[in-house]
């Protein structure tokens, strides 16, 4: 399943994040008043959770929630792909998984119905996963914030690709 979308206004497909995240909002089929009920689009939702909960700027949250929303998409689309993220990335990837209605709705829309687990290995990898990650990610028509994966470098915190429909 591909992960991009169609523009209804312009007809042209995206790899944009933000459109990514906002297109499972008619997917969400639990607690939707707790999701939808401050009028937010998804992405301005989980960029006030990702403020609320973390010391950061809001253009730090755009751009940490950009590029878990870009992980998160080519973990669902290429599974046979060993993928991992950074602390930083990390926090975004978390935030979504968290938000249990939409982690849900993503599984729902572009996953097939099925649940994406997160299978995190507890030892931290220095082996240029991370690195690759990004690598991978921009082959696939991603534009990645390269300081974001470049700031940890090759540590990484790869979750457990060898699980059935784990990223």
């Amino acid at each position: 399943m591909t992960a991009l979308t169609l523009d209804p206004a312009t007809e042209v497909r995206t790899r944009d994040p933000e459109a990514l995240l906002n297109a499972v909002q008619p997917h969400l089929k639990h607690l939707t008043v707790n999701v939808l009920d401050s009028g937010m689009t998804i992405w301005e939702r989980e960029i006030a959770l990702l403020l609320r909960d973390h010391t950061m700027v809001r253009d730090m949250a755009e751009r940490i929630l950009g590029n878990a929303v870009m992980y998160t998409m080519a973990s669902i689309e290429h599974p046979e792909v060993h993928l991992g993220v950074g602390k930083l990335v990390d926090i975004g990837v978390h935030q979504l998984i968290l938000d249990t209605p939409v982690w849900f709705a993503i599984c729902d829309r572009y996953n097939g119905g099925r649940y994406k687990h997160h299978a995190p290995f507890i030892q931290r990898r220095n082996d240029g996963t991370c690195l690759r990650t990004a690598e991978f990610m921009r082959s696939i028509g991603f534009a990645v914030d390269e300081e974001l994966w470049a700031i940890d470098g090759a540590s990484c915190s790869p979750c457990d690709s060898k699980s059935p429909d784990s990223h």
